[in-house]
């Protein structure tokens, strides 16, 4: 199902539409500023497994990451340094993704055995609002014509098995909402910004630059 929504004049119905979709446990796929998402609830175990069947290779670690609203948000999901923080929010929101050390319980919930969780702050006000409204965070993989090709964090996602529209987006399997502009969205990488250790590194530069 397909609900269209502007990004400057956003439906609210729209919106509620696609929280009644997470809170019971399915599938909702939105633009963001570099490509296409596929998101579920943070909440919801049966979401979770959907969308780890969605990406197919249970083995790959990088697979999922957290779309968020705030760095609240980020900071109960992950272990955030006072200078983490601040490189953060002078960033923040946009197309970057930022790899930080997982807190306990959030490597529980996904199950994967990792001491490491992708956060991001969309920038598109689309999934920005929907989170907001939605008053979670949500787990997100990116929408590609091969979802078990690369990782969301690595170098080996191919921009060209990303998606342009969104009644291309319709058709992967189990989706259950796809909130589309009726636009033709550019296909385009997040940047990948590592910050498990003392000193930030790029691990992949995608559409955004970033100097640290």
């Amino acid at each position: 199902m397909i609900e269209y929504v502007y990004e400057n004049n956003i439906d609210v119905r729209a919106l509620k539409k696609a929280c009644h979709v997470l809170d019971n446990g399915g599938l909702v796929a939105f633009p963001t500023e570099s490509s296409w998402s596929i998101g579920c609830s943070i909440n919801s175990a049966e979401g979770l497994k959907k969308l780890k069947n969605l990406k197919g290779d249970k083995k790959k670690i990088n697979s999922i990451s957290v779309l968020c609203s705030s760095i609240q948000q980020i900071q109960d999901m992950a272990v955030l340094s006072n200078a983490h923080f601040k490189l953060i929010k002078s960033y923040t929101p946009g197309p970057y993704v930022f790899i930080l050390p997982a807190k306990s319980k959030i490597e529980k919930v996904i199950n994967m055995k990792r001491a490491e969780v992708g956060v991001r702050i969309p920038g598109n006000k689309i999934p920005f609002e929907l989170i907001e409204l939605y008053g979670s965070p949500l787990f997100v993989i990116t929408a590609a014509k091969e979802m078990t090709e690369g990782d969301d964090w690595d170098y080996t996602f191919k921009i060209e098995n990303l998606f342009h529209n969104g009644w291309e987006v319709e058709d992967i399997p189990g989706l259950d909402l796809v909130l589309d502009t009726g636009e033709e969205l550019p296909t385009n990488l997040s940047t990948v910004i590592r910050l498990t250790e003392d000193e930030p590194e790029i691990i992949r530069e995608g559409v955004a630059s970033v100097e640290l």
